[in-house]
């Protein structure tokens, strides 16, 4: 089986290059991994101590973040290497501060894989959520070095549980460790033999925490706020937009919108502005503004439309409504842990039944699930004229996130120990 998985793997790295040509995303996929060997080569020396965590995407790599920040200050003469597989991830988090060597992971192949753990020698590994590369398993598991699985979600439908399956319980049998999210996924390890498994939680909850022990001001945000009660929709996608747009258009002038879309391409964002009836602003043309001196129309808009990245998790705190995108597609929701960390009402999408805190929070009520452009209506109609309603659903949020924290300090408990 193991034979089989190598060509196809060969045959898929030919694949890709061809599809680089028509496809700019994969073009970043294949061309970013043209110079991994020789950046590692420059940033790690053969006597350097090193650990590596490998994350799919943007949303592993956040996940992982607090446990790669203490693994950090607990071992500070090590050097720190984060991978990513997707260019999502990488493209976003390249030049973060927490890693002293950030590049794509080569594709899994024999001489890939090898290559790799000569170059990187890692005293430690950590695949965070999932992800199971076969060869780079094995010879991390030939050189005997730790390899752990944190914030691991394991379901019955995966090939692991399936009479077929022998090829990646293999491929299982090279952890350490493995700590997972929640009771189901230790039973399912257990059920196919592995005991050497720990419900540590979503280390998710400890990242959404910390943010609120940063500073979250932004002045801009502020101003255009101006006291006003405010809902800001974060990772919106068209499906999302065609409810919200209509809502908008519709509202009081006294309440105002953020919309962070999903995707900020030019043309979509134009479109998105282009529907809204409500005086618009986007945060390119408040920055041309500031740039060229002229009169910010902050203050005199109802909707700002944010069209860079990096800065939504900030304007959650100035949120006293949150709408949440991706929940009209699949796989759903995006992320519903930042707005709630600060104890804010979520109003989500239909398609939230693969993400376990989405699920906790419908059924606790501090999250509103809406099918449809009524049930939206009703949802922020009720939050915006009733204030003990939006302050209970708040305090159910943060109260939810407060007592799921803590799964960082198991892992590190465990592996210092």
């Amino acid at each position: 089986m193991l034979f089989l998985y190598n060509i196809i793997t060969l045959f898929a790295s030919q694949i890709l290059k061809l599809v680089a040509l028509f496809s700019p995303k994969m073009k970043l996929f294949v061309d970013g991994r043209k110079t991994v060997f020789s950046t590692l080569a420059n940033k790690i020396k053969s006597n350097d101590k090193t650990i590596w965590f490998h994350a799919a995407s943007l949303g592993e790599y956040e996940q992982g973040l607090p446990v790669i920040e203490v693994i950090k200050q607990k071992f500070p003469s090590h050097k720190i290497v984060v991978t990513f597989f997707s260019p999502s991830g990488y493209e976003v988090r390249k030049n973060n501060t927490v890693a002293d060597v950030t590049v794509y992971l080569p594709l899994d192949t024999i001489s890939n894989a090898k290559k790799f753990i000569q170059l990187v020698h890692p005293e430690m590994v950590f695949f965070i959520k999932y992800e199971y590369w076969p060869n780079y398993l094995n010879e991390l598991k030939k050189h005997q070095i730790k390899t752990y699985l944190i914030s691991g979600i394991l379901r019955e439908n995966q090939a692991f549980f399936k009479w077929y399956g022998g090829f990646y319980r293999n491929a299982l049998k090279t952890f350490d460790y493995f700590f997972v999210q929640n009771e189901n996924s230790k039973k399912l390890l257990q059920s196919i033999g592995f005991n050497n498994v720990k419900v540590s939680g979503d280390t998710r909850f400890d990242r959404v925490v910390s943010i609120l022990e940063r500073d979250n001001s932004l002045d801009f945000i502020e101003k255009f706020k101006d006291s006003k009660t405010t809902i800001v929709i974060g990772s919106s996608w068209p499906k999302d937009e065609n409810l919200l747009v209509d809502y908008i258009n519709k509202s009081s002038d006294n309440v105002k919108f953020i919309i962070a879309p999903h995707n900020i391409k030019p043309e979509q964002i134009q479109e998105l502005k282009k529907s809204i009836s409500k005086k618009t602003i986007l945060f390119s043309e408040y920055n041309h503004n500031v740039e060229t001196r002229s009169m910010p129309t902050l203050l005199d808009c109802n909707v700002f439309i944010i069209d860079t990245v990096g800065i939504l998790t900030k304007i959650y705190s100035y949120a006293d409504i949150a709408y949440v995108g991706g929940g009209f597609g699949n796989p759903g929701v995006h992320n519903i842990l930042e707005p709630a960390t600060f104890g804010i009402p979520i109003v989500i999408g239909p398609n939230y039944s693969h993400f376990a805190e989405a699920t906790a929070l419908v059924h606790m009520e501090g999250c509103i699930s809406i099918q449809n452009q009524n049930e939206m209506n009703e949802a922020f109609d009720l939050l915006l004229q009733n204030e003990d309603e939006r302050l209970e659903k708040g305090h159910i949020c943060s109260t939810f996130v407060q007592m799921n924290k803590g799964a960082t300090q198991t892992i590190i408990n465990h592996i210092l120990n």
